[in-house]
């Protein structure tokens, strides 16, 4: 590959192209792998929100009682598939476990350094590179049915205000002023400038293409199916189409990534959670701006060129099947705040798999055991907005280079 360093970046996701972008741009070779298409995982057909004010971790107090009611109403985004999987109930236990104080200000203060950073390196991304995909930095409207939600909220934006993050009050009536598209009988909003919003998948499109200008090696449909060790590195990555060496090799496989790891003799605690997306044309009457559908735990986002809705999560292993219910759930879910939910025609029913740790904090880390493995994974629902900061810290990583941020809570110790 032309280079005193070569990597191999196993996963063309989001965090793979981070990841090959730093690399490449250091002057490093850089060979992707993926098993099916560039760019048609998780990162493809999510709502696409640069979600920089979701300091706090999904295991926070009172989360588990309150999904556990929801549950028993039906009303609940999630779903646990009742099946005999051990590791998958001990995760889940850990999850509960994590729902405290103490982790959620922990984390939130780790998170919210991670987030600003990767939302600079987003910055200067935008600035010197062409990647077309309908970016907006307007903001995101969290949006409330209920007045007892939206009184309640005034609580989480306390938390968001001591890191500078508090979003404007916005009344019922500001609300119908501002955006047109939504009901009239909702309670309110906050609108959070710091958030954006772009198409996922034309990001992706884009990126591809930038990298592949810049000499980035790519291979699809090319799965791995073994790896060989030697003196305490991974001496050759084989796949479905032949086999490849590097001086180091950077596993990036989003949910898929435990598959590969257990073949290395490392437990990864990450679990596939099942998202869900429908994506249209734009609605006789289209929102300006991306929404968190709060009671329904749900996203809109419109762009100029389609509108999309997307959200649940489901733990059912990796299962790819599409469940109709879960996208007749998004749909009606968004009856309940837009007048004009749906729009024309439908240009896709997407589902795909999210990397999640029972911390809901990433893993960027160096195997031990391994001298020349580099595991970047579990970013959960944040894939998109904290990958160019992961794709710097990995490349700093690979170049020996001291980070710019602390990487210890991405730390594969944490698990043990």
């Amino acid at each position: 590959m032309g280079s005193n360093r070569d990597v191999i970046i196993i996963g063309g996701g989001v965090i793979g192209l981070a990841c090959a972008h730093y690399l490449i741009d250091s002057g490093v070779g850089v060979r992707v792998l993926d098993r099916g298409k560039v760019g048609e995982g998780s990162s493809h057909g999510n709502c696409g929100l640069l979600y920089f004010s979701d300091v706090m971790p999904l295991c926070s107090p009172g989360v588990v009682t309150k999904e556990l009611s929801r549950t028993l109403k039906g009303v609940s985004p999630l779903y646990i598939k009742p099946e005999l999987d051990i590791a998958k109930y001990l995760w889940l236990l850990k999850f509960a476990m994590k729902c405290n104080s103490s982790h959620r200000n922990q984390a939130a203060k780790d998170k919210y350094e991670f987030l600003m950073y990767s939302m600079e390196l987003f910055k200067s991304l935008f600035a010197s590179s062409s990647l077309p995909c309908d970016f907006e930095n307007i903001g995101v409207l969290t949006v409330f049915k209920e007045e007892k939600n939206f009184k309640a909220s005034a609580g989480t934006q306390e938390f968001l205000a001591s890191f500078g993050l508090q979003g404007e009050k916005i009344t019922k009536e500001r609300l119908v002023e501002m955006e047109p598209a939504l009901l009239d009988d909702l309670a309110g909003a906050w609108l959070n400038k710091a958030d954006w919003h772009l198409r996922p998948e034309l990001l992706m499109k884009a990126w591809h293409k930038l990298l592949e200008d810049k000499g980035v090696i790519f291979h699809e449909d090319c799965a791995v199916l073994d790896l060989s060790i030697k003196n305490s590195s991974i001496d050759q990555v084989h796949t479905s189409q032949e086999s490849f060496q590097a001086t180091d090799v950077i596993l990036a496989a989003g949910a898929w990534t435990p598959k590969i790891t257990e073949k290395l003799g490392l437990n990864l605690p990450v679990l596939p959670g099942k998202g869900y997306s429908i994506t249209m044309g734009r609605p006789e009457i289209c929102p300006t701006y991306s929404c968190v559908l709060y009671e329904k735990n749900m996203v809109m986002t419109p762009w100029k060129s389609a509108y999309r809705l997307g959200g649940t999560m489901e733990f059912s292993g990796y299962s790819s099947s599409l469940d109709r219910k879960r996208i007749d759930k998004l749909i009606s879910g968004a009856r309940t705040y837009l007048k004009h939910p749906t729009g024309q025609p439908l240009i896709e029913e997407w589902t795909s798999l999210r990397p999640m740790t029972y911390d809901d904090m990433p893993v960027i880390d160096r195997a031990g055991h391994l001298k020349n493995l580099i595991i970047a994974t579990g970013h959960g629902m944040l894939g998109l907005t904290l990958a160019p900061g992961t794709g710097k810290m990995v490349c700093d990583m690979v170049l020996g280079h001291p980070a710019e941020i602390d990487i210890n809570p991405y730390s594969l110790k944490r698990f043990k």
